[in-house]
């Protein structure tokens, strides 16, 4: 026998509750999910059309209220009086986990400011689904969410990942994927990379290889969906003698030399105690 077993769904006390709903397939909804929605006096939710087809996939018939970047203003108000009554009030993206790269933190904050209780309901994310698609190191990463639009700014975002030891993590759209994945190559280098559509839905795919060979698979111009891209950990950066003396010599300007020893051996991936001496000797 199973040391496993389904307990019995608990009665869902007021409060906000911030609940993942499926990325695409309807059936990675979670049991506990569906008891908040079932008890929900209101959902808040991006998109009513969309969230109107989960629920009614489960022949459930909520209010729904529009909660995004523009309505939020609005509606918040409402909402915190709901919460002041003990309401259950349940707020769902249009696929994926709220907060990441949607609406709500700003909801979650004021709830809390107003002393109400929130309620993390976990369940399907993009971001998760892909890491363990992508074949590419798992045990340190970080979500960056949504590229800039245009090539400039976006290397000037994508320089702040160069020597990051860690699996980066974008959101991209079709359109500029293949302009995305060329600016990557030019500021973070020629490192293996995944990119991740159509995530749980039928045609779901995984297109594994270096940066350039990304680029130039031809599968990946403008392709349709919505799109994860995955890129390997960077290297420490490389210092020469010059450039870690300026650097030591630009920190000590701010910092004691213990703490600008600490700083640069992290960045440097040098021994604290070399820094620490040379940052001595320069001082003097």
């Amino acid at each position: 026998m199973s040391d496993f077993f389904a307990p019995p769904p608990r009665p869902v006390e007021g409060g906000l509750y911030i609940i993942a709903t499926p990325i695409g397939n309807l059936r990675d909804i979670t049991l506990r999910a569906l008891d908040v929605l079932r008890a929900a006096d209101v959902v808040l939710c991006e998109d009513t059309r969309v969230t109107g087809k989960l629920l009614s996939a489960y022949d459930l018939k909520k209010k729904l209220i529009r909660y995004d970047d523009h309505s939020g203003p609005q509606v918040i108000p409402e909402i915190l009086t709901r919460l002041h009554a003990g309401e259950v009030v349940a707020q769902v993206s249009d696929a994926g986990t709220p907060l990441v790269s949607d609406p709500g933190f700003r909801l979650v904050n004021m709830a809390l400011a107003a002393g109400a209780r929130v309620h993390p309901i976990p369940g399907p994310s993009a971001v998760m689904a892909a890491l363990c698609l992508a074949g590419l190191p798992t045990d340190r990463f970080m979500f960056a969410g949504f590229l800039p639009n245009k090539s400039s700014a976006r290397k000037t975002f994508l320089s702040d990942f160069k020597t990051l030891e860690s699996t980066v993590i974008f959101f991209e759209t079709g359109p500029r994927l293949h302009e995305s994945l060329s600016d990557m190559c030019t500021v973070l280098g020629e490192r293996p990379a995944a990119v991740c559509r159509e995530l749980t839905k039928l045609y779901e795919t995984c297109v594994r290889g270096t940066l350039s060979e990304l680029i130039a698979c031809r599968e990946l111009h403008e392709p349709k969906g919505e799109i994860v891209v995955l890129v390997a950990p960077g290297q420490p950066e490389v210092a020469s003698e010059d450039d870690l003396d300026a650097a030591i010599i630009d920190a000590l300007k701010t910092l004691p030399p213990s703490e600008a020893a600490a700083l640069l051996a992290q960045k440097y991936d040098l021994p604290r105690k070399v820094i620490y001496k040379r940052a001595l000797d320069l001082k003097r």
